[in-house]
């Protein structure tokens, strides 16, 4: 996956390339890549802050004054089915920390 915009920085810029696990285990502080309600061919990247009572997550942009940032501030918790997978690695561009 792609990222896009300037939600997740510092840790992630745009052009970063990442590698998602479909499925995987989600815990707090973890990043994520989920649906985005509303258009759900739309993917998001964002860090899973905490589990809601009722399972669902609420997403958190690291960046919060990124112009057209969009996570659980706008949208609310999202359903455990909305979540894709959670970020393992990214790996472009090579050598950047």
């Amino acid at each position: 996956m792609r990222v896009e915009g300037d939600s997740m920085l510092p840790g992630l810029r745009p052009g970063d390339w990442l590698l998602v696990r479909r499925g995987a285990a989600v815990r707090p502080g973890d990043v994520v890549v989920a649906r985005l309600p509303g258009d759900e061919t739309r993917l998001i990247v964002k860090r899973a802050a905490w589990r809601e009572k009722d399972g669902g997550w609420w997403l958190e942009s690291d960046n919060q004054r990124a112009s057209g940032r969009r996570d659980s501030w706008d949208f609310g918790p999202l359903p455990p089915g909305s979540l894709v997978g959670r970020v393992v690695l990214r790996y472009w561009p090579p050598g950047r920390r």
